[in-house]
This record gives C-alpha cells, structure tokens and sequence, in this order.
C-alpha cells in the first residue's frame, strides 16, 4: 500500500537528522577534523538512521504495491535530501554551487555519493527483503 503521508514524514525525519549531523559536524568536528575526514562523518553517521527509516517504510508499506511506494521513496528521498544540504550550504554557509557540487566528485573520493546511493537504494531494497518474508 503506497502511503504518501508516511514517505513524507520519515523524509522529514531523514532531512532534520541530515541537517543536524551537518551543523554538528560543521561546527564542532570541523576545527578539529580534516576536511576529508569531517566528510567521511557526514556521510557515514547518517547510514544507519538511513537503513532504519527504510525499514520502517518498507513494513508500513508492505503489500501488493510495495515497490511503487519503494520507488516514491526511493525518487523523492534522495533528490529532495541533496536539494536541502544544497539550501543548507548555501544559507548557512554561502557556499557557491560548485562548492557544493564538488562535494558529489566521486572520482577524487567523495564520500558524499555514497549516502546519495544509500538513500535511493534503501527503500527499494528493504522494501524486497520485507516482500519477500511475507
């Protein structure tokens, strides 16, 4: 059963965890942490909040129609979470774009598009693993 209210209310849950964690990391691990290390908190801490909030997702919206909740999960929780660190860098902290862009450069270590990946593919692949118990 596809449960709109409740995608939106875990993304909320995921989107005030991922902005705290940024604000903790950014003001007190920051002075004391490398640049890559602080991005590596960042980007770590949030996962097991991640694979929890799936969970939860994927058992209230277990059903015949799992994987089309999976999916509105899984399209609007990632999208929506970069667009927010987005809004979050550039108000806080008046980053310019590429600042923050540079920050999904996979191909010198970014750790930032790990959680990107994480965060679309945990809806869909607890939204599985719980069809497939039932």
């Amino acid at each position: 059963m596809i449960r709109p209210g409740l995608t939106f209310a875990l993304w909320l849950a995921l989107a005030l965890f991922v902005l705290l964690n940024d604000l903790v990391g950014d003001s007190w691990l920051g002075p004391t942490l490398p640049v890559r290390a602080l991005e590596w908190y960042k980007t770590l801490v949030p996962l097991p909040y991640v694979a929890m909030l799936a969970i939860i997702h994927a058992r209230r919206c277990a059903g015949p129609r799992w994987l089309q909740a999976a999916l509105l999960a899984a399209l609007l929780w990632p999208t929506s979470t970069v667009l927010l660190g987005f809004v979050q860098a550039r108000m806080i902290y008046g980053e310019d774009p590429t600042v923050f862009l540079d920050r999904l450069g996979f191909w010198w270590g970014a750790p930032y598009p790990l959680f990107v990946v994480v965060v679309l593919a945990a809806p869909i692949v607890a939204g599985a693993a719980v069809a497939r118990l039932r």
